[in-house]
């Protein structure tokens, strides 16, 4: 796949990189908001050191709650090379990061994939995870095997009709389906050390629950466990932030209330979810999103 007819993620654009945007907003520079340890993934994702995370510009789903929302459309960001992502991946790991976290990479697969493979040619030790919307094609997860060792995708709808009001993506649930598919045949359930408790290996499911939809949650949780059981981890979040751009929207103006999380969380356990981490207390709040400087870190 090459940018000059660019078909790496399900839109299917077909722009040529190298002289305009494709729709994820991005060229066929590497451009990156942010890399730093961070501490508010799982906890065997976090540890007590943090997750090596490197926040891509761009994205190609566009959610209209995005909490990161100003480098998904907003073209913040600064460029790196090969050499300079390199650098950052092994900058991370002497920091003591657990893992190197790429989060919504998917727009730039083509690119990393050398990079992935001489950063584990040059000594990099610890587990390469892809943060993603889950929504990418199954032919491009393909391109990845052998070179990440966690997936981490979202499963955001089973609705085509949500899908296509939230994101403007009606394809999103069989495309998620297809995507997770490929990813639990690469890497499979999660693995773990048997001294830190850290994940090494594996599929970990995220599911953020939006407010009043907290029946589409249910039918997304009985999809996953019909068809992976306790195969794959299961994070089921609360955190929904509305953000500014939302403000008069009937739904998403507001938090999951706590009634509508522990309804979720109840049928989660009642269908046999074993693997599941849940969110406790005030999570929704923009604490917990990470300040993106747009500048070299």
């Amino acid at each position: 796949m090459k940018t000059s007819e660019c078909m790496l993620c399900p839109r299917q654009c077909g722009v040529d990189r190298s002289v305009k945007f494709g729709f994820c907003g991005e060229s066929e520079e590497i451009r990156i908001a942010r890399a730093a340890p961070h501490m508010w993934e799982e906890p065997p994702i976090s540890g007590t050191k943090g997750s090596g995370t490197v926040f891509f510009s761009g994205c190609n789903l566009r959610c209209i709650y995005c909490q990161n929302h100003e480098i998904a459309v907003s073209h913040l960001g600064y460029a790196v090379t090969a050499d300079k992502l390199l650098r950052i991946f092994f900058d991370l790991q002497a920091q003591g990061v657990h893992n190197i976290n790429l989060v919504t990479a998917g727009h730039f697969a083509h690119q990393l994939i050398p990079i992935l493979r001489q950063a584990k040619a040059d000594g990099l030790r610890i587990p390469i995870l892809w943060n993603s919307s889950g929504y990418e094609s199954a032919d491009t997860i393909r391109m990845l095997e052998g070179l990440i060792d966690i997936y981490l995708p979202d499963f955001k709808y089973i609705n085509p009709k949500t899908a296509k009001e939230y994101s403007n993506a009606p394809d999103y649930p069989e495309t998620a389906k297809a995507s997770l598919a490929e990813m639990v045949r690469q890497v499979g359930a999660p693995q773990f050390d048997s001294q830190t408790g850290l994940m090494t290996r594996g599929v970990q499911v995220r599911h953020l629950v939006l407010p009043g939809h907290a029946q589409e949650s249910r039918q997304i949780l009985w999809y996953l466990f019909q068809t992976y059981g306790n195969g794959i981890g299961y994070s089921i979040m609360n955190q929904y932030t509305p953000m500014p751009q939302m403000k008069d929207h009937p739904l998403l103006s507001r938090k999951v209330t706590a009634q509508e999380y522990e309804n979720v969380i109840r049928y989660a356990k009642q269908i046999g979810i074993e693997n599941a981490y849940t969110q406790e207390g005030e999570a929704a709040c923009e604490s917990f999103i990470p300040k993106f400087s747009g500048q070299p870190q």
